[in-house]
């Protein structure tokens, strides 16, 4: 007769990471949401509208609401401009007279508009769990890990960080204090173009696709001058002599909803309707961007689609709240546009801002409250708006 053994109990205690994933800690240095520190009205509430819009018109001038490309529908309709990240910041800067900056899309962005505006200004994300993943696979531990690397192989000297706008605040510090520069989806090439000037190699940081896809389709280079860093290996992953002959040492990052398109995709969609155009974004992998009619950044995708004659087929590789809003916008035109991939994929963390979310912060706001407030410390904040301006001095 088999032995009956007792079960022992099992250590079910949540692990930081799960209580940081849950929303129940806080970790001031990561883009991983916090909890809530108020009670969020019912996504049920039929007067949700009706308390945003008054909320927002009780504060007036006093709060400028800004609005990423990839937020929910009902919460762009309360936003005072759209656009992608960068765009966003800029618009926060030149509107010193709002005390009180909503942003929403994500963590990393409300950082850069907390970084350009004023002392004065407050800037607001409506849910502190709105981070970024890609922003989240660059920590500053692991880039001043890497960093080391690349002075023990003689290099440091002669490389040049350049970091996508898709990065936290602690992340452009470190590259503007390393004589390097910020670059968006829309300047990556003139921001490369620079960095070759100032010296032999570059560190792309966040995003290796971004990164890979202009130096090899943009600049020229082949895909053996890039190279991988992976920040969970020792050495990166790589040899010395691999990073001192490599001229693009590219970060092990993506972008969760631009990394998922395959070159599958694209076939599929131009059996299925043709003669479409495939127009994706730089974040995608490089075999994407190479089977497709155009590449661009989120302001490139909406202008191309508006240049686009009437009856043209479109298959668009970019986070779907927009390629629905731009199919919606463009029907009226009879231009057809649909998503790239046949699955549902929005972005996760841009979709944590809802309308409750932003009832809750415009309510609070116009009650006196500042909530969520996004702060950059003073020394990272100089180290980064170095960077920034040195991204806005290109030519």
């Amino acid at each position: 007769m088999r032995a009956v053994t007792t079960a022992q109990p099992l250590d079910v205690s949540p692990t930081p990471l799960a209580l940081l994933l849950l929303g129940r800690e806080a970790d001031p240095g990561s883009e991983r949401g916090v909890e809530c520190p108020g009670d969020l009205p019912a996504p049920s509430d039929p007067d949700l509208v009706a308390r945003a819009a008054a909320a927002k018109a009780k504060l007036g001038d006093k709060v400028f609401v800004l609005g990423h490309h990839y937020q929910r529908d009902e919460v762009i309709q309360f936003a005072d401009v759209t656009g992608d990240s960068f765009k966003l910041a800029r618009e926060a800067a030149a509107r010193p007279q709002a005390e009180y900056i909503v942003f929403c899309g994500v963590h990393f962005m409300a950082e850069s508009a907390d970084i350009l505006t004023g002392d004065a200004q407050q800037v607001v994300l409506p849910d502190l769990a709105a981070g970024c993943s890609m922003a989240d696979m660059a920590s500053a531990e692991q880039v001043a890990e890497c960093w080391d690397v690349l002075t023990d192989a003689g290099i440091a000297g002669s490389t040049v960080p350049v970091s996508y706008m898709n990065s936290s605040a602690d992340i452009k510090a470190f590259t503007g204090r390393n004589g390097g520069t910020i670059c968006t989806s829309s300047n990556a090439r003139r921001a490369l173009d620079w960095a070759f000037e100032q010296g032999e190699r570059v560190l792309f940081l966040p995003d290796q696709h971004l990164g890979r896809n202009t130096a090899v389709r943009d600049l020229g280079l082949s895909l053996d001058d890039c190279v991988v860093y992976n920040p969970h290996k020792p050495n990166g992953g790589l040899t010395t002599e691999e990073l001192r002959s490599a001229k693009m040492i590219l970060w092990r990052g993506h972008c969760s909803v631009h990394g998922r398109f395959s070159l599958d995709s694209v076939n599929e969609v131009r059996e299925r309707v043709p003669g479409v155009n495939v127009l994706v974004h730089p974040e995608c992998r490089h075999e994407v961007v190479a089977a497709a009619d155009h590449v661009g950044s989120t302001e490139y995708i909406i202008k191309t689609l508006e240049a686009a004659p009437a009856g043209s087929k479109w298959a668009i590789g970019t986070e779907l709240n927009l390629v629905r809003r731009l199919a919606n916008r463009f029907a009226a035109e009879d231009k057809q546009i649909s998503f790239l991939d046949k699955t549902v994929c929005f972005c996760s963390t841009m979709n944590r801002i809802d309308l409750p979310h932003l009832v809750w912060a415009l309510e609070s706001l116009a009650d006196g409250r500042v909530v969520n407030r996004i702060q950059v410390d003073p020394e990272t904040e100089k180290y980064a708006k170095v960077a920034l301006e040195r991204m806005l001095a290109l030519p």
